[in-house]
């Protein structure tokens, strides 16, 4: 027996794998603007009070790197950390362990040091940890360092700010001229929440900012443009001629695209997800390999904003800036008018309908006489069509010989 929970459960599914529009998102559109305002009114004062925290290519500073296996067994972050904290006295910027297996290293990441401070922390290191060199012995020279000039993550993040503008032309171009101004415009408004709410979480959670992360920024774009051009295809194909008919306003028929690619979407975003998910499983905890997780977890992050702001934002923004036309108020005021008129029609049938008093003699003499009337047409024969003629009755032979 099914229960009354789950049989509304199934129905919820059934709507939105068939998409009949049951699914009201333009009408609650102002909702969803709340929402977006609010979550990028957070994100934007995270990223001014907060701000980033950035990697060490951004920055500068030194990076000090040791095998992870040392005379008195494996050597982890934390140990690492105690290390360069008893040789300076202050903890480093970033500890983490890169690799796996035999090739496993611990890196360390601090502000820029001088040589001798430099000397000291390897100097600790090598006798706090003993790292094993190659030839299976502790040694000092398996204790690596190296300077990062910040210059060459500005040089990144220019050269990627340079793409993200040409990108954004390029995009502004093709949607005008495959769709029309206001889809380019909607779109351009999704992309930019994408961008400034990926910027935001990475403020608000603390994730290190790498060139990885930029180069992933770049990446999460074009599956929101094409999450965005996907439904926006299907409101251009249910609104052609949308003008001239009576049927459905152009938010209804927005409404309807939406709910019939709803579910593809939902697919779409989940395969997906799936392999930057492995990505990040590989590269985090396999691993441990700090570019492969800044890249999985931009990814996740930015695919997850760009899939609610082109179902839920950038439809809705389309809609609003069509209805400034006067030629869609126009149409929508006709579809109202038309169904206006079918109400009243339809209630003044129910009105006759109604008005029978089976008291009155008359009245209840006609409703008789016209139930009489439908009954004998509902008894009266089919004729024979013209020019068909009988055909012969089959059966067993009478018995009746012709002479």
């Amino acid at each position: 027996m099914t229960t009354p929970g789950a049989a509304k459960k199934g129905s919820v599914f059934h709507r939105l794998y068939v998409g009949t529009g049951a699914f009201d998102i333009i009408g609650k559109r102002k909702r969803w603007y709340i929402f977006f305002a609010a979550l990028v009114i957070v994100c934007i004062a995270s990223i001014g009070i907060r701000g980033f925290n950035l990697g060490i290519e951004f920055e500068g500073g030194t990076q000090i790197q040791l095998p992870a296996h040392g005379s008195h067994g494996v050597i982890t972050t934390d140990q690492a950390k105690q290390a360069y904290a008893d040789a300076l006295g202050r903890q480093p910027a970033s500890a983490q362990t890169v690799g796996v297996g035999d090739a496993a290293t611990v890196q360390l990441r601090s502000e820029t040091l001088d040589e001798n401070d430099v000397a000291k922390v390897k100097q600790t290191l090598f006798t706090e940890l003993q790292p094993i060199g190659s030839n299976g012995q502790p040694s000092a020279q398996a204790i690596s360092d190296s300077a990062v000039s910040a210059s060459w993550g500005g040089e990144i993040s220019r050269q990627a700010l340079i793409a993200l503008a040409v990108f954004m032309v390029l995009v502004t171009i093709f949607l005008a001229l495959y769709f029309e101004r206001w889809m380019a415009l909607a779109a351009l408004i999704s992309l930019v929440h994408d961008i400034v709410v990926t910027a935001g979480v990475y403020s608000l959670v603390g994730f290190e900012v790498t060139p990885a992360t930029v180069i992933g920024l770049l990446t999460i774009l074009g599956f929101s443009l094409y999450d965005t051009v996907v439904v926006f295809d299907k409101v251009k194909e249910n609104a052609r001629g949308i003008l001239g008919l009576t049927r459905r306003t152009y938010a209804e028929t927005a409404n309807l695209a939406l709910n019939q690619t709803l579910m593809r979407s939902i697919n779409t975003s989940i395969i997906a997800l799936l392999p930057v998910l492995g990505l990040l499983i590989v590269g985090y905890l396999l691993l441990g390999s700090g570019t492969l997780q800044d890249l999985a977890l931009v990814q996740l992050t930015g695919m997850l904003a760009g899939v609610l702001s082109s179902l839920l934002l950038a439809t809705p923004l389309l809609v609003d800036f069509k209805m400034r036309d006067p030629k869609y108020k126009q149409q929508a005021e006709r579809v109202r008018s038309r169904r206006a008129n079918l109400a009243r029609k339809a209630a003044a049938r129910e009105d006759e309908e109604d008005d029978f008093d089976a008291s009155d003699d008359e009245a209840l003499a006609a409703e008789l006489r016209k139930e009489k009337a439908y009954a004998a047409a509902a008894s009266v024969p089919a004729r024979t069509p013209k020019g068909t003629r009988p055909q012969p009755r089959r059966g067993r032979p009478s018995g009746k010989r012709k002479r």
